[in-house]
Order: structure tokens, then sequence, then C-alpha cells
């Protein structure tokens, strides 16, 4: 069984076979138009998507209307978001106790 959501994949490069990336698994893809996309597309709905909290699903045409290249640059699917938010707030991190636990 796929689960789309449990982890949040962009594949692809430049002129990359979209409707193939996303029938292997992908969330978002590269190149839907077969053009030349701009290296930091993928980066920016990879940030979209992991700053998006968990309840909420990634708005696609936000994130397509604010890439360089656009809609025919980077496609996708209907994806949550993985930013989950814990409480209360740390303020010391240094002083947690961590133990490994064995395998």
């Amino acid at each position: 069984e796929r689960n789309f959501d449990a982890l949040t994949i962009v594949a692809g490069a430049c002129q990359s076979h979209f409707e193939a990336l996303l029938g292997a698994g992908a969330n978002f893809a590269s190149s839907p138009g077969r053009i030349l996309i701009h290296a930091l597309d993928p980066v920016y709905v990879a940030a979209k998507s992991s700053f998006t909290p968990i309840r909420d699903t990634v708005n696609l045409s936000e994130v397509l209307n604010n890439t360089i290249s656009g809609n025919q640059g980077i496609g996708g699917i209907e994806t949550r978001g993985s930013f989950r938010i814990g409480m209360p707030r740390l303020q010391n991190l240094s002083a947690l106790k961590v133990t490994p636990s064995a395998i």
C-alpha cells in the first residue's frame, strides 16, 4: 500500500519524465512541460512541504506560482505537510540526557 504522506519525495531534474516519476511514487516531480527548470525550484517545494503543518495540505497553486519555472517546471499531487510542533518549548537542549538504546 502506498502512503504519500509518510515521506515526501521531490524527484527529477531538467526535462525529466514527469508522469513516470509520479507513477513511481514521488509527491512532486520536475518538468511536466519538459523544460529546463531552475535549480532552486525543487528546494522551494521541499521547504514549503517541510514547513506546512502536518494537519494541512501543501497549497499546490501557491507553491507552483512561487517557483521560478512555474507549473511547466514543477508539478505534484496533494500532499500533507510534515511540520510538527512540540510543547513545551525546550529552552536549553544541552541539558537533555539522551541515552542511545541498544538495537
